[in-house]
């Protein structure tokens, strides 16, 4: 059986997290394989509402394995307050499993993120300060803290005191901030090692395995394609790869076992932090102050919140070639109803020259001006719709113009935040 990859074909926030929950239930392993507590996936079950940051959302899905892969970093205080938080609300989460390969996030990696976004200023990134770049630098220039490490503490002490070297002169030196001492970075990570080794696997192999027998083994990306550090809004990116490209690295999946690539967009679009977001609305109608509340429109994890925009189709279709993207996922149409018109971007005024595709280099892109197609909308409640037919018209019409725009087939169709509140055109498995 192949694997399944999910990736956000926009700038993330998308709902890939009730995309990889509507597919819970018949898949046997859900892999989160980039990022870490600097996202998250809101999950509605019912009545009930969960906010995942760390774990996978497989974690919801009973007799699914969730796996934290190779490509995530982890920070472990988070790890276990998200596991004590869902068992209390009676969720099982013994069958987690952590790759050993995975990277721990220390406490200066955080300090190191915050203070540098201040020192920044006016050009800062927009990260959310929870030691996901310093990490993923550590990981690079191959000062990082493995899962493993915690396991030999004499490795660990080594490694802790390496990074610590130069880290401690920046720390004191550029940035005026006391030394953090080896011996207190050593004990906090220790103090996990007891609860944490029953859950640490060869990922890479356990899914080896899955596959070898048959078993479907679903992929879920963090963040999303154009906050991926190579082919997003650099330097307003994430620091791991949020593609399918990266689901292979950061699962150790390889690329042939993947046939199927599922990309979540918006009907229309959001961003958190810095960056260029063409169809950015700025409220002189309130149309994005709308979009945001009705929308819900405020960060899982941070609760900024979010820059609103509308469709832009370039977007989608670039996510579309570098994805390989088979089947999207439209989500939240119910939020736009109620507009008598709907604008989608469908190409891009660059310097007075039309560019209908995504811009070759960040100045362009930056300079970019969004050219509208207007369509239709609608006035009719959505959230009860179940097939397709269920739709108004002007919203079918809608959906049908994104699809012809975005460079693939809609699969399936959002019409409200519950698993059950979709709308299914194409089996996506």
């Amino acid at each position: 059986m192949p694997a399944v990859v999910i990736v956000g074909a926009q700038w993330g926030d998308e709902g890939k997290g009730k995309a990889t929950d509507l597919l819970g239930s018949r898949v046997d392993h859900v892999v989160k394989f980039n990022g870490g507590n600097n996202a998250g996936h809101t999950v509605v079950i019912g009545d009930e509402k969960y906010a995942l940051h760390l774990l996978p959302s497989g974690i919801l899905s009973p007799g699914c394995t969730p796996v934290i892969g190779n490509g995530v970093v982890v920070d472990l205080s988070v790890l276990f307050e998200e596991i004590d938080g869902l068992q209390a609300r009676g969720i099982d989460t013994g069958k987690l499993r952590i790759s050993a390969n995975a990277h721990v996030i220390a406490d200066y990696h955080r300090t190191l993120d915050k203070v540098t976004e201040r020192f920044l200023g006016s050009r800062k990134i927009g990260t959310t300060g929870r030691g996901i770049g310093p990490t993923y630098a550590d990981k690079m220039n191959r000062l990082g803290i493995r899962v493993q490490d915690l396991f030999d503490e004499k490795i660990l002490r080594q490694k802790v005191e390496g990074a610590l070297e130069l880290k401690n002169q920046i720390l004191t030196k550029i940035y005026n901030r006391r030394a953090v001492a080896v011996d207190e970075i050593v004990d906090e990570l220790l103090s996990h090692v007891d609860r944490l080794r029953p859950m640490v696997a060869d990922t890479a192999l356990l899914l080896h395995e899955a596959l070898e027998r048959d078993e479907i083994v679903l992929l879920e990306a963090g963040q999303a394609n154009l906050l991926d550090v190579d082919h997003g809004t650099y330097p307003f990116v994430t620091s791991s790869s949020a593609t399918t490209g990266g689901a292979c690295t950061g699962s150790g999946i390889a690329p042939t076992q993947i046939t199927r690539v599922i990309g979540i967009v918006k009907a229309y679009a959001t961003r958190v932090g810095e960056g260029p977001f063409p169809t950015e609305l700025f409220d002189d109608d309130g149309d994005g102050e709308r979009l945001r509340v009705n929308g819900g429109e405020f960060g899982t994890t941070t609760g900024r919140p979010r820059r609103c925009g509308w469709y832009d189709a370039p977007i989608a279709r670039y996510a579309a070639r570098i994805n390989g993207v088979t089947d999207f996922v439209l989500t939240k149409l119910d939020v736009l109803t109620g507009w008598d018109r709907i604008p989608v971007c469908v190409a891009y005024d660059v310097d007075g020259e039309r560019v209908d595709e995504m811009p070759t280099t960040q100045t362009d892109f930056h300079h970019a001006k969004p050219i509208y197609e207007y369509f239709d909308g609608w006035h009719e409640d959505l959230s009860a719709c179940r097939e397709f037919s269920d739709l108004p018209q002007t919203a079918q019409d809608y959906v049908r113009a994104l699809e012809k725009l975005s460079g693939a087939r809609i699969s399936a169709i959002g019409v409200g935040p519950d698993r059950e509140q979709t709308v299914v055109l194409h089996d996506l498995l």
